[in-house]
């Protein structure tokens, strides 16, 4: 080696010992390896952070474009409108509920209450949701909501009077499937509008949702006269005919339904035709479609 070259001759491209292994010169040598790749899970979740931000950013900086900002910041504040609007409902909502309805638990109708828990059990819910029953003045109806994040399901005092212990035991298992199907998440709800916007996309993605819930309910039930009974009963309404209605003449009215006119009314609908759905739970065929519908069933696994 000639003496008088030193440590900056050395080409540029050969870097140092350290260096090459990996580690800061001056640092002390390990035998960490090198980092792994991320998993698939990491890699989804990473995705899933990603996908809010880079919508945030691209907000961020279209907020004051000349072309697109003032459209940006009209809908942004629609946006922000409804959901205030729609907060505010919820509170009245539950105001009114807490305040003028009766809450099931195990001291007030335990049978009732016992029947939402073992359900919810059945159905994987974490928690059951709070259940009321409420005056409407001889209405025979059931609905379930999310309000301020927590579940609720609201049964009308005439449907609990004019059912028997099996039929309501349908009703509370098709209400419970609208929260265990995911039908009332919030962020979903958000999307979900422009498809109303559209005359029949939003109502037929609504009576899937029935017959999706009427499985659930049909299967929570065991027992399959009862769950026709129930959703007969939303037609007839008088605890009287119970038990006294035929099934398969019920479902023959539906041939009796005027073809034409029956598809128009039927589209415009967020419920099927009773007809439809009993006729769904009584076949309990895999999904196909009733006969001469377009509707899909649901196999009823489970009922007897």
């Amino acid at each position: 080696m000639d003496p008088r070259a030193s440590p900056r001759s050395a080409p540029s491209n050969q870097a140092p010992a350290a260096a090459r292994r990996g580690r800061a010169p001056g640092l002390p040598a390990t035998d960490h390896a090198p980092p792994e790749s991320p998993t698939p899970r990491r890699a989804a979740t990473r995705a899933h952070i990603s996908v809010p931000a880079s919508i945030i950013q691209w907000l961020r900086s279209h907020w004051y474009d000349p072309k697109f900002g003032h459209v940006i910041r009209l809908y942004a504040g629609y946006a922000i409108f409804f959901a205030i609007a729609r907060w505010l409902m919820g509170g009245a909502y539950r105001a009114t509920a807490f305040g003028n309805m009766v809450l099931v638990g195990p001291s007030r109708f335990p049978a009732l209450h016992a029947m939402v828990v073992e359900a919810s059990r059945e159905i994987g819910l974490g928690e059951p949701p709070r259940t009321f029953i409420h005056n409407a003045n001889g209405v025979s109806n059931a609905c379930a909501r999310r309000l301020f994040g927590g579940r609720y399901v609201f049964l009308t005092a005439a449907l609990v009077e004019a059912n028997d212990h099996a039929q309501v035991r349908f009703v509370i298992g098709h209400e419970l499937g609208h929260h265990a199907a995911g039908h009332l998440n919030p962020w979903l709800d958000a999307l979900r509008p422009p498809a109303h916007l559209v005359p029949f996309p939003g109502k037929a993605y609504s009576r899937s949702r029935e017959y999706t819930c009427d499985s659930i309910g049909a299967c929570l039930a065991k027992e399959a006269a009862a769950s026709r009974g129930a959703l007969q009963m939303l037609g007839r309404g008088c605890r009287r005919l119970n038990g006294l209605m035929n099934c398969e003449a019920f479902v023959a009215r539906e041939q009796q339904v005027p073809p034409i006119l029956g598809f128009f009314t039927e589209i415009n609908r967020s419920h099927p035709r009773l007809t439809r759905r009993v006729a769904a739970i009584h076949r309990g065929t895999a999904p196909g479609g009733t006969t001469g519908g377009s509707e899909p069933s649901f196999q009823t696994r489970g009922v007897a």
